[in-house]
Order: C-alpha cells, then sequence, then structure tokens
C-alpha cells in the first residue's frame, strides 16, 4: 500500500512542484480537526491538535509550538521528518518563510488557509500554486440530524444591528454555531454544526456551501479574512468586501449574563467531576493514565456532561513534561510518588465547553514536585488577581513572577490562557506574548489562566482555571481546590495565602 509521503510527493512531481504545505486544518478551517480529517497527521504521523508540515526536496518540516516540542520528537519518524520547534513569540509564518528558497513556488491547498495566510505569504514574495484537492483527503460525509437547539438570544435579536450595503458570509463553525444557537453533541471535543452561513437583509440563513449563493447573488459580499478559506473567497471575485472583524466574532465572546449563569453550573459540575477523580486516585492501586481517563469520562457524564470539549490529557510523571500528551497509556501505572496532570473539560446543555487542569500526587511527593508546584501556584494566584484587562501584559506579569522565583531545568514555554466558548480554545480574549492578546479583555469575556512549568527529564505542573472578567476584575469559574500537600507553603507570602482561601471549597 503506498504510503502518504509517497502519495505527497507522486502529487508533487506530477504538479510539477518542490515545495507544498500540507496543513492539519480541513475546510471549515478548525483547530482541532479530527485525525481522520488531518492531512498533516496521514503524512507525519504527529497527532497533535495544530501544527502544518512543509514538503520540500530534501525533507518534511513540521512546525510545532512550545507546548508539542517533546511530543512531535516521539512520535514522527526523524528520518523522514525534520521537527521545527517554534519557540515562544516565533510566529509559524516568518519560519516557513524562510525554508523556501527565492524563485520557489509552494503549493498550497486553497480550502484549507485563510486567505489572511495566503496574503501574508504573497507579502513576503513567495509565489503560490493553488490547488483544490487534497490526496490526502478522505471522504468524510456529515449527519445532520444529531443538530440540537440549545437556549440563547434569538437570532434575529442577534443580528438586529448588522446592517452594511450587501452580504455578510460567516465562515467560522464557531460563529454559525453561536448566531443560530445550533449544537452537535454526536461526536466528543465539539458542539460545533457545520455549514456557512449568510445574513442580509436582516435575517441569516444556513448554506451548505457558498457556491450557489455566490453565483445567484450580484451585491457586495462581506467577509473576514481571518476566517474564510482561500477558495472561497476567490469565488466571490470581485463581489467581495473586507470586514476588519466578523461582527459575529466579538457579540461571541462577550458572554450574556445567561451564559455566565450556565457557565458557573457547568464548572461546578466540572469541579465535582474532577473531585471524584482526585478521590479515585487516591482510593485506588496499580491504575494507569488509560484507567483514569476513562473513569474521568464516566464522571463527567455521572454530573451531565454531554460530551467532552477536548480530549482529555491524563499525564504522569515524564509525560506531564508534554503540554498537549494525548496517549492516556495503559501500562503507565501510578506508583508511589507519582505525579499526575489531568487537563480536562466538557460540554453541558448550552454546548459551551469548559477547561480546568489540576495536577495530583499518589502518596507522598517529592521536595522538587512541590516547589515546582507552588511557583506555578504563585504564577496563577498573582496573575488572577492582577486585575489587569489586557491579556499580554497579564501573561508578562506570570512571567515576571517565574523570573524571580525560577528553577534550574523548568520551561513555560506556552501562551498564559485562551478564551473559551463553543470551542474550547476561542478568541478575542488571549493571554499570550502574542500581538493578539493586546485586545482589551471586556466583562463578560470568558478565559483560561494556566501557568506551567515542564521538564522532560522530570515533570511538569499546569494548574488553570477557566475565568470572566466582572466589573473589570477577573474571576473564576473553577472552585477545585488545589493539592495542600502538593504546596510548600514557606514559599508563598501572607497575601498569597489569603488569595489561597477562595480556593479550599471542594
Amino acid at each position: 500500500m503506498i504510503s502518504a509521503v509517497e502519495k505527497i510527493r507522486e502529487f508533487m512531481k506530477a504538479q510539477g512542484i518542490e515545495y507544498l504545505l500540507v496543513n492539519s486544518a480541513n475546510k471549515y478551517l478548525e483547530e482541532y480537526t479530527p485525525l481522520d480529517e488531518n492531512s498533516r497527521y496521514a503524512l507525519t504521523d504527529f497527532s497533535g491538535s495544530t501544527g502544518d508540515a512543509l514538503v520540500t526536496p530534501e525533507t518534511i518540516y513540521l512546525f510545532v509550538d512550545g507546548r508539542y516540542h517533546i511530543q512531535a520528537d516521539l512520535e514522527v519518524n526523524h528520518d523522514i521528518i525534520s521537527v521545527v520547534k517554534l519557540q515562544t513569540g516565533q510566529s509559524f509564518l516568518e519560519e516557513l518563510v524562510k525554508k523556501i528558497p527565492a524563485e520557489k513556488v509552494l503549493g498550497i491547498f486553497s480550502k484549507k488557509n485563510s486567505q489572511k495566510r495566503v496574503e501574508y505569504l504573497k507579502s513576503k514574495g513567495i509565489e503560490l500554486k493553488y490547488f483544490e484537492t487534497d490526496p490526502l483527503d478522505k471522504v468524510v460525509s456529515y449527519d445532520s440530524s444529531n443538530i440540537v437547539q440549545v437556549d440563547g438570544v434569538p437570532v434575529e435579536e442577534k443580528i438586529k444591528n448588522i446592517n452594511y450595503d450587501g452580504a455578510v458570509l460567516i465562515t467560522d463553525l464557531e460563529e454559525v454555531s453561536y448566531l443560530f444557537n445550533l449544537r452537535d453533541f454526536s461526536k466528543n471535543y465539539s458542539s460545533k454544526i457545520r455549514g456557512k452561513a449568510v445574513i442580509l437583509a436582516g435575517r441569516a440563513r444556513l448554506l451548505d456551501d457558498i457556491d450557489d449563493f455566490v453565483e445567484s447573488y450580484q451585491g457586495n459580499i462581506f467577509v473576514d479574512k481571518s476566517t474564510i478559506n482561500a477558495y472561497d473567497f476567490t469565488l466571490i471575485g470581485d463581489k467581495v468586501k473586507v470586514l476588519d472583524n466578523s461582527p459575529i466574532k466579538l457579540m461571541k465572546a462577550v458572554k450574556t449574563d445567561d451564559e455566565i449563569e450556565h457557565y458557573k453550573d457547568a464548572f461546578r459540575r466540572t469541579d465535582m467531576a474532577v473531585k471524584a477523580i482526585r478521590d479515585y486516585i487516591e482510593n485506588n492501586d496499580n491504575i494507569s493514565e488509560f484507567d483514569i481517563s476513562k473513569q474521568l469520562e464516566k464522571e463527567f457524564k455521572r454530573f451531565g456532561a454531554k460530551s467532552l470539549s477536548f480530549k482529555s490529557i491524563v499525564a504522569k510523571d515524564k509525560n506531564s513534561a508534554l503540554a498537549h500528551y494525548s496517549k492516556c497509556a495503559k501500562d503507565e501505572i501510578l506508583k508511589d510518588g507519582s505525579l499526575v496532570l489531568i487537563d480536562c473539560g466538557a460540554y453541558y446543555e448550552q454546548g459551551l465547553a469548559t477547561d480546568i487542569t489540576r495536577v495530583f500526587v499518589k502518596g507522598t511527593p517529592s521536595e522538587l514536585q512541590k516547589r515546582v508546584y507552588t511557583i506555578v501556584l504563585k504564577m496563577f494566584l498573582n496573575s488572577y488577581h492582577s486585575n489587569l484587562t489586557n491579556g499580554y501584559a497579564i501573561d508578562e506579569l506570570a512571567r515576571k513572577i517565574y523570573s524571580e522565583n525560577e528553577i534550574d531545568g523548568f520551561v513555560f514555554n506556552h501562551g498564559l490562557g485562551h478564551g473559551i466558548g463553543v470551542s474550547v480554545h476561542e478568541y478575542p480574549p488571549n493571554l499570550s506574548k502574542n500581538v493578539m492578546a493586546k485586545v482589551e479583555i471586556k466583562d463578560n469575556m470568558c478565559f483560561t489562566i494556566e501557568p506551567g512549568l515542564y521538564n522532560e527529564g522530570y515533570f511538569g505542573v499546569r494548574l488553570e482555571n477557566s475565568c470572566y472578567m466582572k466589573d473589570g476584575k477577573i474571576r473564576s469559574f473553577v472552585h477545585m481546590n488545589y493539592e495542600k500537600k502538593l504546596i510548600d507553603f514557606s514559599l508563598l507570602s501572607e497575601q498569597e495565602k489569603d488569595w489561597l482561601k477562595e480556593f479550599e471549597v471542594l
């Protein structure tokens, strides 16, 4: 049977190109594309949620951020794949451009790259050749019979102030799902429906695809370049008008008071599921990562979850140093002194994603485990109580706390947090060193604060609370307590000890 690498190289030879970008995304530009729709996974065996690959005459470059450095090294065949480990603040596209010699043509799949990305590459002098069909794609059908209606502001109310001289095309699945108050809980790790939408003359309607609409409509069509793929953008042609931002994006990011109340209840149940799994770890011997992950899903369902919001991370000891470890292995058995990191979440009735990370230890912790855990806790507590409303500044504060309490060999190599909503990662807001994080976090925006420290020779600790902004102050949805036996209280200030009292409920 022909391998994915052979198939791609045969395709490139037939098309007369030496450089080809292979994406993790599908035609909807989803972040968490199912692996059976993920061409980059088929090509490289790397199972992380993000990270694209560049095929060149000499090698295949796989670009991964700090969350995936170790995982990529473990999963790929290094005889074929060269892992490009992006550091905090490094841009994938900037590093991609460096790998493509002048005068060379880059092939891209136009349905899997945003128009914004395409224009950036062109601005750097890269000549592009579009392909509509990816030879690694599999035929995947979508069953719309699983779509359900959820409570929310009626679509007519949402669009009543959206007035443009033409039609507004919405191609982002989160925005489409939010706009129509529709969800699909039939598969884990997503509540989104699949489809596109058009807003025109005070009405909104769903589209399976945009081809027929574009052909028949004669007016302006407004689009967001960051969420429309290059194929659809080109299809619209001279009818296209560019939006600075989709009018639905910010509307979706600023939750209603009803959505905030739903989230409070959803996280109450999430806390209960995590507390139950903590007790399971404490009270059972000879259990594996796999056992814990299966029990965790049962606990979520027991407390009313419709599905998981992402694949739970259950990582013991060295595996916990992989920020997005995904195996949950049967042969990774907890022993006395084993540290286990659990990053998990679920969807409840409204289809909004919860997200929490806690770290436990079986038996007695080591002094190093306690020190690392406590410094990460300090990073969280100071960020949480900063009263800053700028994600860039909050991230900067967390890094400052670590620089004052640095532990040799441990790194904080990812952003401090991300928005949450219909998907577990949503923008805005964002907390990181990226310029996008300089956008103000408005009241009722929901986001995570999740500092972490990792050493691949030892372990990793990440502590994540999902939060929201209210009256210019950060508040936590999560109330799950921290592990007292992992806290070195001598490293906490009196103020930090006082702040910690908020999280002693469970």
